[in-house]
């Protein structure tokens, strides 16, 4: 395995390292304006929610590593204390991409990106018509988190105004994850898009579930289920009854199998989310 102390490694080299192995991450299109009024649009992948009540987001606009210089963004938004965080789905990937340009001051990455300008209602950053989902939001707070290239920036920002494309919601209102189809950022030049890698895992139990460490020792040290399939197992607060068990038995011919096989079966019933016949199988 390779190891070593971060302050020993190029800070390009450690970037790079992080950017990979802190992914995917989901990308705030930022979008504020100068003192002057002009517009500026440009994505960020150090982004995420972080409260619900007050709503902030947090992004950051890192210093270059190269020439340790800041980023319009960054200095659009100490002077306005005005952003508009705009969604990436993977219609507008893209467009996105290329406003990731670094085109001067006061060009207008909008126009640069083929990108319509919507006015906000609360603030004065315009809107990304094209992105299903735009928050307006006031900056609370800026913590600078160093003062070489590479240092982050962290832009507290408190959310006053959403805008949700009714496109992208289902029967209920609530945001559909497919039809919304979000793009997140990964290392080097990858992306991932969510629309075609969504799984879905049970929460746990409200009530207790038994735990890995309440399984048969067979389960616990079997050589066939794998760690995600014990925590499948595990997350149930009580095992299948006799009766229930014996009722399994009378329905598939058992007769000569073995432990192993035992632990494919059920693995095989795992691999449908059918929890209560893999416990009846584990347990004959």
């Amino acid at each position: 395995m390779l190891s070593f102390l971060p302050k020993d490694l190029e800070t390009p080299k450690l970037h790079n390292y992080l950017l990979s192995a802190v992914a995917p991450r989901p990308i705030a299109f930022a979008s504020t304006v100068d003192k002057d009024g002009r517009p500026n649009l440009s994505p960020f992948s150090f982004f995420n929610v972080f409260s619900a009540n007050p709503p902030i987001l947090i992004f950051s606009p890192a210093r270059r590593v190269r020439g340790n210089t800041t980023k319009h963004t960054l200095e659009n938004v100490e002077v306005t204390n005005e952003v508009v965080i705009n969604v990436v789905n993977y219609d507008i990937v893209q467009q996105m991409s290329l406003s990731s340009t670094e085109y001067p001051e006061g060009v207008n990455e909008f126009e640069k990106a083929g990108l319509t300008m919507l006015k906000s209602d609360i603030v004065k950053p315009f809107r990304v018509a094209e992105s299903p989902i735009q928050m307006e939001c006031k900056v609370n707070e800026i913590v600078k988190l160093g003062t070489e290239g590479g240092a982050g920036n962290l832009v507290i920002c408190e959310v006053v105004k959403m805008h949700i494309n009714d496109e992208v919601l289902d029967e209920n209102g609530a945001i559909d994850q497919v039809k919304l189809d979000l793009v997140s950022r990964a290392g080097g030049s990858f992306y991932s898009r969510a629309k075609s890698g969504f799984f879905e895992i049970p929460k746990p139990l409200r009530t207790l579930g038994i735990g890995v460490d309440a399984l048969p020792e067979h389960v616990k040290n079997s050589n066939i289920l794998t760690g995600n399939d014990l925590g499948l197992l595990a997350n149930v607060e009580t095992l299948p009854t006799e009766d229930a068990i014996l009722a399994f038995k009378q329905k598939h011919d058992l007769s000569k199998i073995n432990l192993e096989e035992k632990h494919k079966k059920a693995q095989g019933f795992l691999s449908y989310n059918d929890v209560e016949s893999a416990w009846k199988m584990l347990l004959l």
